[in-house]
């Protein structure tokens, strides 16, 4: 539901922020409304008074245990698919579903779409290309291809956009383009929103005796609201929505890094053979600005005592690395533009899968009569593999899928999934495996495969 749609009035009440909240004009300030002085705002509301009646808080017992209260949520949306996390794979999953004609709800944590490839400044664009009998190939399309050649219309949208090759994206681009695309589909999205909770069926699934996910719970600054939806597509890259529907899975621990840029890289002049810094990074589709790297240490991306002490670190290390680059003859003039937002998480949560992929079956090309996408190589060097779908199904739990970094996969073989055009791939099968259950009105691991694959080559997806 978008604002071309209904009033801003009717949306405001539609998702529980009451009529009030209508009078922000969020969408565009007139000049009175955008000012600050006390002067211009004579006539501001004063509000509404709350008696406190509306907290649930928990109680802290006499032995020391918290305890939170049984309370009725409101229930903000209900849809026919919900995406939880609107990361490369999400947001693919979601366009991907709702251009089968279903209703389709996107919840991110952020105010922004892309995940990493956006907030977290991870700007190159690896993993599309394989080797088939000496030749280069594209494995990654339909809606990924799809985004690529958007941005290469785009001003300073993407470099590097050649055959076989690897190439390098804009993250303020990225977003501008992913906004144009979610609300081209017409998705309801629901921002500065995290899942905290899943709902589940008050009974098992009748086939398979296993838990049924029947939505979601995600917390807002309105307090934790409730989303039903026929199936949900987990693509929060932790697996939040499956770890709270007790879904089986391993938590890894793998490096935490933070992407930095830097700018004034056009005007360097370095005397004659001065040796170049270390610390340069990557060159990036805007002039003089390079994205920078970091691997980082390996450890637990869920634990928020380790992601803060990392963010603490990170940015220290960041800033007397950019503080080296200047201190280089020629240098002088180079800066420190940002610091990614969101931290480098990469690998956290993976989900037992009723298939799992392995690096062994993928270098011998192992074929899957459940095939829903072609994964590809980091640098375009080795042969396709196939992702079944089964590789997105917890063992355990029902009407949930995964794509993305959190699908089943080995240790060897989550680094090659985790990289977006992967991810690209498999949450546009994820999206088009949850439209095809959400109308046929049936569990996601009881879709039917075939009319999966072939709405997914109708949206020029790659299957080999």
């Amino acid at each position: 539901m978008f604002f071309n749609e209904v009033s801003r009035r009717d949306w405001f009440k539609s998702v529980g922020l009451g009529v009030g909240a209508a009078a922000l004009s969020s969408i565009g300030l007139s000049d009175r409304e955008s000012k600050a002085d006390f002067v211009s705002q004579k006539d501001k509301t004063t509000g509404k008074l709350l008696d406190g009646s509306q907290a649930t808080p928990c109680t802290l017992q006499a032995d020391g245990t918290i305890v939170r209260p049984s309370v009725s949520l409101p229930k903000i949306s209900e849809t026919d698919v919900l995406v939880v996390g609107a990361g490369p794979a999400g947001c693919c999953a979601a366009i991907a579903a709702a251009r089968l004609g279903v209703k389709v709800t996107l919840v991110e944590r952020y105010g922004h779409f892309g995940g990493l490839a956006t907030g977290g400044l991870v700007l190159h664009i690896l993993g599309h290309w394989t080797k088939q009998d000496g030749k280069s190939v594209q494995v990654v399309q339909g809606i990924g291809e799809e985004m690529m050649q958007r941005l290469e219309k785009t001003p300073n949208g993407i470099i590097n956009r050649q055959f076989a090759k690897n190439p390098t994206l804009d993250a303020e681009a990225y977003k501008y383009l992913l906004v144009e695309m979610i609300t081209e589909a017409n998705i309801e999205v629901l921002l500065h929103s995290w899942c905290c909770d899943a709902i589940m069926a008050d009974s098992p699934d009748p086939a398979t005796g296993n838990p049924t996910v029947r939505g979601a719970v995600i917390q807002t600054k309105l307090g934790p609201q409730a989303i039903i939806a026929k199936q949900v597509v987990d693509t929060t890259g932790d697996g939040d929505v499956f770890y709270a529907a007790g879904a089986a899975h391993t938590q890894r621990e793998y490096n935490i890094g933070l992407v930095s840029r830097i700018g004034n890289l056009d005007r360097i002049n370095p005397p004659k053979d001065t040796k170049a810094p270390r610390h340069l990074g990557d060159a990036e589709p805007v002039k003089g600005v390079r994205w920078v790297n970091m691997q980082g240490p390996s450890l637990d991306g869920c634990d928020v005592r380790v992601l803060s002490q990392l963010e603490l670190q990170h940015r220290k290390q960041i800033w007397k690395q950019v503080q080296e680059v200047r201190s280089t003859p020629g240098y002088e003039d180079v800066y420190l533009m940002e610091t990614a937002p969101q931290i480098g998480v990469r690998i956290t949560r993976v989900i037992e899968g009723v298939e799992t992929l392995t690096l062994e079956n993928a270098k011998a090309g192992k074929k899957y009569d459940d095939c829903v996408a072609i994964g590809g190589a980091w640098n375009g060097d080795h042969i396709g593999w196939q992702i079944p779908y089964r590789a997105l199904l917890p063992k355990n739990v029902e009407n949930i899928i995964t794509a993305g970094r959190s699908l089943s996969a080995e240790p060897l073989m989550s680094d090659v999934v985790r990289v977006y055009p992967n991810c690209w791939a498999s949450g546009h099968a994820a999206g088009v495996a949850a439209a095809v259950a959400a109308k046929s009105d049936v569990t996601a691991r009881a879709v039917d495969i075939s009319e999966v694959r072939r709405n997914l080559l109708a949206q020029k997806a790659y299957l080999g």
